[in-house]
């Protein structure tokens, strides 16, 4: 089954950007749906992106529509996140998943911390 690490955390000061990158091994990730999600301290986890298998379509939360851009390289097996404009908000553990149907999300990688100060 396919695993999937991500990289690219780090500490950024408010109105900075990061990279987020979703690399998968073990098998690909090219034919599925794959999202970005976050889980800040003391709340539950929320999807922040998503795209499709192609990457032809993306949907994004409404928090970080116009900051944040998912993108994907299927010939890498990897997904990317690019934020930008950052505020304290988006300071959480960052995760990839791969989608499994019937509105379902798994595979989950370890995370990535981001932490935006202001």
């Amino acid at each position: 089954q396919v695993q999937l690490a991500e990289s690219g955390g780090g500490l950024v000061q408010a109105g900075g950007s990061l990279r987020l990158s979703c690399a998968a091994s073990g098998r690909t990730l090219s034919a599925y749906n794959t999202g970005w999600f976050r889980q800040a301290p003391g709340k539950e986890r929320e999807l922040v992106a998503q795209i499709s298998w192609s990457g032809g379509s993306t949907d994004y939360a409404d928090s970080v529509k116009g900051r944040f851009t998912i993108s994907r390289d299927n010939a890498k097996n990897t997904v990317y996140l690019q934020m930008n404009v950052l505020t304290s908000e988006a300071t959480a553990v960052y995760y990839c998943a791969r989608y499994r149907g019937g509105g379902q999300w798994g595979f989950w990688g370890p995370g990535t911390h981001v932490t935006v100060s202001s």
